[in-house]
């Protein structure tokens, strides 16, 4: 009898457990199901809502939960649409945005007002509102996008801001029939709109950024920092409707904000990613599909005739927008299709705007004498039912070409990419080798190393550990295991694959530069403790040792603050380094570390050097700047120019080659006196021409040597890996 109980007999179900379970059931099978068929997860999700919702089987209303879960799904899907965008080309294709906003908002607010005037019969204001509808749209395509890793395409970029152009305009333009209508506009109502505004903006963009730097500095826990996103990202929807516009605003103005410090291969950004796909933005389609009633197709003619028209303007004007944009910078067809498929779906804005419309009542002063005298009068809406009902159609129909256009786009691009790309990746099988020692670097070596790496390298990371196998302590394995496990669920973090690898040695050196010989690693990233200073002989013993022995482009990192803090980075190029034959694998990383974590490179070099750095960074645009700088003997006159939040990259060289400088020894004393507050990384790149590591002698560090006569190479990567 109990059990019986326990489930609903009478629809819709209200047990919220039975709810949620089945909610996670059709996440998980409606687009495993429809993929099949082809079709795009987004449009499963909706049909499977329009199929359960009240509107359908009934078996759930679209009650206040839904309607929460949906609106974080949709601030969600903006927020995300802000902090993955390349913020360097976002700035280059500004005027593109705009002139695809102009494009995406004038076309279809002209045809729009065209049609509903003259061939719907509407008045003047109401054809205004319902051009303003179709002017807006929401990247509801976005994650699907994304997932195909094309987020970072020009299209994409142009149109994520001609998104936020338009939608304003035509929220500005629901503000100000809102207000006409109601008669609240007044003289001062532009003015302390655009004042209200205008603070936000500022607050978003220019306190936000300061907020996140000082709070990922302090708080290094996983959970707090995603809850410390996720309530920026709320606080900043609503001081966006508190200045009166759409919290879609405030939400892509936070991902803008929070960009920087959050790189796009960070866990925290890998977590925020995850949950938002998994949980909300299918819980926002689902809501969505809802609102959908298929009963107005049988309800009379005029019904059929909005919400046809409506669809047909709608995606003619937006398609049109894309075709012109196209033309207009020489974009390919699958761009177009992206633009398309981006900016063709209505929802956000266009509920905003049509429930606004329908609860504009026009006749109250009538209905209120009315009422005085015992008689009712029906209430003239600014929109009436047949738009309302149009809408949610137009709702359906443009969001499932959305998806099909922008899934095709997408693929294309992707498919393009990957062909090209393919070549390349052949030649050079990237693997990068991190020794672990203590605990407390163990996450920001991780980071590093995460972020230098190539994007499709997802199991080119290997963690080492060495383990004096002259000891009886099991204490050592016991730390090894411990460092193999922290630095297993920082990699796990970010979606990548750690090669665990334990090493039985007595000479640290010696079991280094056999494991690089073994598993053929390209890259070695070593820490050093935050309050652990670098000794003036380490320089020197570190290239006879290490460095001799290992052909790697080799990473030594002291981590100030976390990486994801940085607000910029300063790169010192010694003399001809651009002719050493590491240069381009070096360079590589210092690339991938300004594409992944949107911070800005400032380059210190002679002429020649700073050439070939330009002529790299025009092919491969990142922010940069270039400073020349010709003497080294004056490497302390960088004490005036790095500031808090900035790290310091120093590429070197072994001695004898022809990029090293006799002032080079001398650097671990700089470092140590005067950079103490700040981050730094030293590059060595790989000088040697050597083709085949085992013909190495490595006789002097031979694996029965006691481990109280290790040489003085071992001894000083022991203190560096030890905290004081």
């Amino acid at each position: 009898m109990i059990l019986l109980n326990i489930f609903e007999t009478t629809l819709p179900l209200t047990n919220p457990v039975l709810l949620f379970s089945l909610l996670l059931f059709i996440i998980l099978f409606a687009p495993l199901i429809l993929n099949k068929l082809k079709i795009p997860q987004l449009i499963g999700l909706i049909i499977a809502g329009a199929v359960i919702g009240p509107n359908g089987l009934n078996l759930m209303l679209r009650d206040s939960s839904i309607v929460l879960f949906g609106t974080v799904g949709l601030l969600y899907i903006m927020f995300l649409a802000g902090l993955e965008i390349d913020l360097l080309d976002f700035k280059k294709n500004r005027t593109k945005s705009l002139v695809f906003g102009i494009y995406t908002f004038s076309i279809p607010f002209t045809l729009g007002f065209l049609v509903g005037h003259y061939f719907l019969q509407y008045s003047i204001i109401t054809s205004i509102l319902l051009a303003a509808m179709f002017s807006s749209h929401t990247l509801i395509a976005y994650p699907m996008i994304s997932k195909l890793g094309v987020a970072k395409n020009r299209a994409v970029n142009i149109t994520i801001g001609g998104t936020i152009i338009t939608d304003v305009l035509a929220l500005l333009v629901l503000a100000g029939v809102a207000g006409v209508s109601t008669g609240e506009v007044t003289n001062g109502f532009w003015l302390r709109l655009s004042i209200s505004v205008l603070i936000f903006g500022m607050i978003v963009l220019f306190l936000f950024p300061i907020i996140g730097r000082w709070f990922f500095k302090r708080f290094h826990d996983n959970i707090s920092q995603y809850i410390f996103v996720l309530a920026m990202l709320f606080l900043g929807a609503f001081l966006a409707e508190a200045a009166g516009i759409e919290a879609i605003i405030g939400a892509f103005l936070v991902g803008l904000a929070l960009n920087r410090v959050i790189p796009h291969t960070s866990p925290l950004m890998n977590r925020v990613a995850f949950i938002g796909n998994a949980l909300f933005i299918p819980f926002f389609l689902i809501g969505v599909g809802m609102l959908i009633d298929y009963r107005v197709f049988f309800k009379d003619f005029e019904t059929i005739k909005v919400a046809v028209t409506m669809i047909v303007v709608a995606t003619t004007s937006k398609f049109l927008a894309a075709w012109l944009t196209q033309k207009t910078y020489k974009f390919s067809a699958d761009e177009r299709r992206l633009i398309f498929g981006l900016s063709n779906a209505h929802v956000a804005a266009t509920l905003a705007v049509v429930l606004v419309g329908y609860n504009i009542i026009l006749n109250k002063a009538e209905i209120a004498a009315a009422a005085l005298q015992n008689k009712v009068i029906e209430p003239v809406r600014l929109f009436d039912e047949n738009v309302l009902n149009g809408t949610i159609l137009l709702i359906l129909a443009t969001c499932t070409i959305a998806a099909f256009i922008a899934q095709k786009g997408a693929r294309n691009i992707a498919l393009l990419e990957n062909n090209d790309n393919s070549s390349e990746e052949t030649k050079t099988v990237e693997r990068i080798l991190i020794p672990l020692s203590n605990i407390e670097t163990t996450n920001e070596l991780v980071n590093l190393s995460v972020t230098i790496k190539s994007k499709k390298n997802k199991k080119g990371l290997y963690a080492l550990n060495i383990v004096d196998n002259n000891s009886n302590d099991s204490a050592a394995e016991k730390k090894g295991k411990k460092l193999m496990e922290k630095a297993h669920i920082a990699v796990s973090a970010t979606d990548n694959t750690l090669n665990e690898l334990i090493r039985y040695d007595l000479n640290i050196v010696n079991g280094i530069s056999s494991v690089v010989m073994e598993n053929k690693i390209t890259d070695l990233v070593l820490g050093v403790h935050n309050n652990t200073n670098i000794s003036d002989s380490f320089l020197s013993n570190f290239t006879e040792g290490i460095l001799t022995k290992c052909n790697t482009t080799t990473l030594i990192y002291k981590a100030a603050q976390p990486l994801v803090t940085i607000k910029k980075h300063l790169v010192v190029v010694p003399e001809k380094a651009e002719k050493e034959i590491g240069f381009s694998a070096w360079i590589t990383k210092v690339w991938n570390i300004a594409n992944n974590t949107n911070t800005k490179m400032v380059f210190y070099a002679v002429e020649d050097t700073l050439n070939e750095l330009k002529s790299i960074h025009e092919k491969h645009p990142i922010d940069a700047e270039f400073v020349l700088f010709n003497d080294w003997n004056k490497f302390l006159s960088l004490v005036d120019d790095i500031k808090v939040d900035e790290n310091l990259i120093i590429v070197l060289s072994r001695k004898e080659y022809m990029s090293y400088h006799n002032i080079m020894p001398k650097i671990p004393s700089y470092l140590n006196t005067y950079f103490k507050s700040n981050s730094f990384i030293i590059i060595y790149p790989k000088q040697m021409g050597i083709s085949d590591l085992s013909t190495l002698n490595l006789k002097d560090t031979s694996p029965i040597e006691p481990m109280e006569k290790l040489d003085e190479i071992g001894k000083t990567l022991v203190n560096i890996f030890k905290k004081k």
